[in-house]
């Protein structure tokens, strides 16, 4: 398959890049690295990366001005997405053709051509082995972005998404000359605004008895902590580290103030498909979804409950 990405690519002069919106480092570190790998070997042809600038990863790299005409027989790849409407820039469909590059479920199997490998720990992980695999020349910049992208994703190497494999292809990129421990620590660091909204979660986090906590992150505790919505990603862990937790829901409210983006998160039991049934979704142990009242919130909460029970339950069995 790699192979024929790379037929694919050898066809087209224009390519533009594409990623999920409200981007991570691995959505970053996949499109950015490809962009990098692609423009490095391939200097005649116009590489783009397109989608909305985000402001706590700007130190990764900048995204593109691409214009409709650009769309004009272009390759467009999509790289980190599960579905199309988290697609950044809905621009994607306007081009000559359409490949997916991802690692998540893949329960909308769009685009004429789609790679996904949910064993990866992440699509930068595929994007990196891409590259060795198809002798596609990595540069010091592709290797600073990929490495970004599964450490992003892999918790440092934490996760259980991490393989014999994972370590592989980083011990790769590794090799070049990046300071990956001044990445470490730009991403292991937060602002002291962030540091106090570890203390109110803390402080506030609703713990059922049997380890399944919440807690919700209204417009106006955010407004009190001068915390950006999309800076909250910086807290997600935060419940998982304590060790009568086992999986964890932060509900938090929209401009809107009647919706709330919710980020779901498990040390063991599966919870992905409780974002599915929630206009989202994600890996078994890492999701995305979105409430859209109280009553949603609650009902997330109660399923989350009710999973953790059941196989406390088919433990007891086993």
């Amino acid at each position: 398959m790699f192979q024929t990405i790379l037929s694919t690519i050898d066809l087209y002069q224009t390519i533009i890049i594409h990623r999920h919106q409200r981007p991570d480092p691995d959505a970053l570190g996949s499109q950015l690295g490809l962009r990098e790998i692609l423009r490095h070997n391939f200097p005649e042809k116009n590489i783009l990366a397109t989608g909305l600038d985000e402001p706590s990863l700007a130190w990764m790299a900048d995204m593109d001005l691409v214009s409709d005409h650009d769309y004009q027989g272009a390759l467009v790849i999509v790289t980190d997405t599960a579905n199309q409407p988290r697609i950044d820039d809905q621009r994607y469909q306007q081009g000559d053709f359409l490949i997916k590059i991802d690692h998540h479920p893949n329960h909308d199997a769009y685009g004429h051509l789609s790679y996904v490998d949910t064993q990866a720990s992440s699509t930068s992980e595929i994007i990196t082995e891409f590259a060795l695999k198809t002798a596609l020349t990595l540069t010091k910049e592709a290797a600073r972005l990929l490495y970004a992208g599964i450490i992003g994703d892999t918790g440092r190497f934490l996760y259980p998404s991490t393989s014999a494999k994972t370590l592989r292809l980083a011990a790769e990129l590794r090799a070049f000359d990046v300071d990956f421990a001044a990445m470490a620590r730009q991403m292991d660091t937060f602002p002291y605004n962030i540091a106090k909204l570890q203390g109110y979660i803390f402080e506030h986090l609703d713990i059922s008895e049997n380890g399944v906590a919440r807690i919700t992150l209204t417009q106006d505790i955010l407004k009190t902590y001068q915390v950006l919505e999309a800076e909250t990603s910086a807290i997600v862990s935060s419940p998982g580290k304590i060790d009568m937790v086992q999986a964890w829901a932060i509900f938090v409210e929209q401009a809107d103030r009647h919706s709330y983006r919710v980020r779901l998160r498990s040390k063991e039991v599966v919870i992905n498909t409780i974002a599915q049934e929630h206009d989202g979704g994600g890996h078994p142990l890492a999701s995305g979804a979105n409430s859209y009242s109280l009553e949603e919130n609650e009902q997330i909460f109660q399923k989350m409950i009710k999973a953790v029970t059941q196989k406390e339950i088919q433990d007891e069995i086993h």
